[in-house]
C-alpha cells in the first residue's frame, strides 16, 4: 500500500508495529495462546464469597482509560465483553517498567488483540472484572475501528450503513452488538435441523454443484465453463432431481443442505446465492410431508428460542403446530372474488388485466396464476399457512392430484407473505414426467426463460423405478430471517452478493481517542 494513501491513525499504527518490534516484542507471535475461561462464562459464575479463580483470556481491546500507574480497559472476546484492571507494578513487578509505560500506554491501540492473565474480582463500582498479572500482545491492529459518539444522548458515527456493514462483515461484527447472535442462532436452526433428521435415520448427502442440466427448478441458470472438457456447465439452481436419483438407488431417505445459485434479481428476499435444504422421503406423499413440516419447524424455534413464537416485521409469528391449510384455488377466490378453476391461459389474461396484474406473451397458464396469486394473495397469509394443490401448469415435478388431475399434490408453507416450503408427492411415472417436460420445452421455445430443460439421465432414472415419494425445500436464509426477527436476506448472511467496490481513496473511519489522565 502507498504511504500517501494511509490516514494518520494508520500511519500512527504501522509506526507502534514498527516500535514494538524494535523493543523485542513481535506484534504477530506465532506460538499458541492458552486460555481457559470466556468473559460471559467468567461474570456469570462470579461469586463475592467464592475462592479467588486465576484466569487467562484473550480477545480485542475496545476502549481504554490510563491514569497514571492503574488504567481500565474492555477486552471483547467471542461471548461479550468484560473489564481489564491493570497496574504498572503488576505487570512490571521488576525494575523495568517499559511494559506499562511503553508498551501499554503509547504503543496499543484499541482494535489491538491481547492476552490477559490475571483473577477475577469486582470492583468498588461493583463490575466484574480481571486484575491483570500479565499482558501479552497477540496481534496489532492497523486500521482504527469506528467508534460511536454520544452527545447528548445522541449517538453519532456509528457503523450503520447497510452497504458498508454488508462489504465489512468483520468490522460489523466487531461494532455492532448482537450482529454476531444473529449468525450463532442461524447455525443452531441448522444444527436442529439435522438432528431432527438424522434422529430418524435420514442421511445426509452431497450432490453436484455444476451440472450439464440444470434441473429441478423453473430459474435462470448461471453458466460456466469446464477448460478440460471444454464444455459449458451450469451451477445448480436445485439439487432435486439428484436426490430423487438417489431414492431410485435404494436410500429410503436423503436430505442435503444445497448451496443454489440463481441467475435473478436481488432484493431484500432474494439473493443469487442462496442455501436450501432439500429432503426426499420414499413411502410418503405430501399430506405426510405437511405433518412432518409442522413439527420439524416447531421443534426447531423451540430448540433456537425455548418457545415456538417469534417476533417478526412487528407481528408475533407462532410456529406451533398444526398450520392453516388453504387450496391454492380458494386462496385465489377468497383474496380477488374470482374463480379461476378450470381457466384457460385466455381466460387467464383476461382476469390478470381485470385485477392489474402484469403478463406477458411469454407467460403461460402456470405463470399467469402463479403472477395472480402472488399479487393478490400471498401477503394476506402472516402466520404459517400451507398453500396446497396447484394446477399442473405450475407444478411439472409434481404428481397429478389423486381427485383431480387437473391439480397437483403439491404445497407451499407461506410465512409473512414469503414463501419458506415447497413440498410435492413427487411424480415418479416416468411417461407424465416425459410429457410435462416437453410442455416445459415448448415454453422455452415461446421465449420462457426459466423453463426446464429436459434431463434425459433423469428420465432413464424414473424409468427403473422410483418408489412413492415425497419431497421438500426448506429456504434456510428466509427460514433464518424468520427465526431471528430480519426483515432483509442480508442480514442473515455473512457475506451477501454486492457490486464491485469503486476505485477510490481509501478513506480510514474516524476512531476513538484513548483516554488519557496522568
Amino acid at each position: 500500500m502507498n504511504i500517501l494513501e494511509l490516514s494518520e491513525q494508520e500511519i500512527f499504527r504501522r509506526n507502534s508495529m514498527e516500535q514494538l518490534r524494535q523493543l523485542g516484542i513481535e506484534p504477530y507471535p506465532a506460538a499458541e495462546y492458552v486460555t481457559n475461561a470466556y468473559s460471559k462464562e467468567i461474570k456469570d459464575s462470579f461469586r463475592d464469597d467464592a475462592e479467588r479463580r486465576s484466569v487467562c483470556v484473550a480477545g480485542r481491546i475496545m476502549s481504554r482509560r490510563i491514569m497514571g500507574k492503574a488504567s481500565f480497559m474492555e477486552l471483547q472476546d467471542a461471548e461479550g465483553r468484560i473489564q481489564i484492571y491493570i497496574t504498572r507494578d503488576d505487570i512490571c513487578p521488576g525494575e523495568d517498567k517499559t511494559l506499562y509505560a511503553t508498551v501499554f500506554k503509547k504503543l496499543l491501540d484499541i482494535g489491538d488483540y491481547v492476552g490477559i492473565k490475571g483473577f477475577v474480582f469486582r470492583t468498588q463500582m461493583g463490575e466484574i472484572s480481571i486484575h491483570a498479572e500479565e499482558l501479552a500482545i497477540l496481534a496489532k491492529s492497523l486500521r482504527p475501528l469506528p467508534v460511536v459518539k454520544m452527545k447528548d444522548g445522541v449517538a453519532y458515527d456509528g457503523f450503520n450503513d447497510p452497504e458498508q456493514r454488508y462489504r465489512q462483515r468483520y468490522v460489523d461484527m466487531i461494532v455492532n452488538e448482537g450482529v454476531r447472535d444473529i449468525f450463532v442462532k442461524r447455525t443452531k436452526i441448522f444444527n436442529a435441523m439435522r438432528a431432527f433428521f438424522n434422529e430418524r435415520g435420514y442421511l445426509e448427502v452431497d450432490t453436484p454443484v455444476l451440472q450439464s442440466i440444470p434441473g429441478g427448478a423453473a430459474a435462470r441458470p448461471f453458466i460456466t465453463h469446464h477448460n478440460a472438457l471444454d464444455i459449458d456447465l451450469y451451477l445448480r439452481i436445485a439439487n432435486e432431481l439428484y436426490l430423487k436419483r438417489l431414492i431410485v438407488g435404494g436410500f429410503d431417505g436423503v436430505y442435503e443442505f444445497s448451496r443454489n445459485f440463481r441467475n435473478e434479481g436481488m432484493d431484500r428476499t432474494h439473493n443469487p446465492e442462496f442455501t436450501v435444504m432439500e429432503i426426499y422421503v420414499a413411502y410418503k406423499d405430501y399430506l405426510w410431508m405437511m405433518d412432518f413440516t409442522e413439527q420439524l419447524l416447531e421443534k426447531i424455534c423451540l430448540d433456537v428460542h425455548g418457545t415456538t413464537k417469534v417476533m417478526f416485521a412487528g407481528k408475533e409469528i407462532d410456529f406451533k403446530a398444526p398450520y392453516k391449510r388453504v387450496t391454492m384455488m380458494d386462496a385465489i377466490k377468497e383474496n380477488t372474488g374470482v374463480d379461476i378453476a378450470g381457466m384457460d391461459e385466455s381466460g387467464l389474461r383476461d382476469v390478470c388485466r381485470q385485477l392489474g396484474v402484469e403478463q406477458d406473451g411469454t407467460m403461460g397458464k402456470g405463470k399467469l396464476i402463479d403472477a395472480i396469486f402472488g399479487k393478490k394473495c400471498e401477503a394476506n397469509y402472516v402466520q404459517p399457512t400451507f398453500i396446497t394443490d396447484y394446477p399442473v401448469e405450475m407444478s411439472p415435478l409434481t404428481k397429478k392430484h389423486r381427485g383431480n388431475p387437473c391439480l397437483t399434490e403439491r404445497f407451499e408453507l407461506m410465512i409473512c407473505g414469503k414463501e419458506v416450503a415447497n413440498a410435492y408427492s413427487e411424480l415418479n411415472d416416468p411417461v407424465d414426467q416425459r410429457i410435462r417436460f416437453e410442455e416445459q420445452l415448448r415454453l422455452s421455445e415461446k421465449g420462457d426463460d426459466e423453463a426446464m430443460f429436459i434431463d434425459q439421465d433423469f428420465l432413464r432414472a424414473l424409468e427403473y423405478g422410483m418408489p412413492p415419494t415425497s419431497g421438500m425445500g426448506i429456504g434456510m436464509d428466509r427460514l433464518a430471517m424468520f427465526l431471528t426477527g430480519q426483515e432483509s436476506i442480508q442480514e442473515v448472511l455473512f457475506f451477501p452478493q454486492m457490486r464491485p467496490e469503486k476505485p477510490a481513496k481509501q478513506e480510514a473511519p474516524e476512531s476513538s481517542e484513548n483516554v488519557i489522565k496522568e
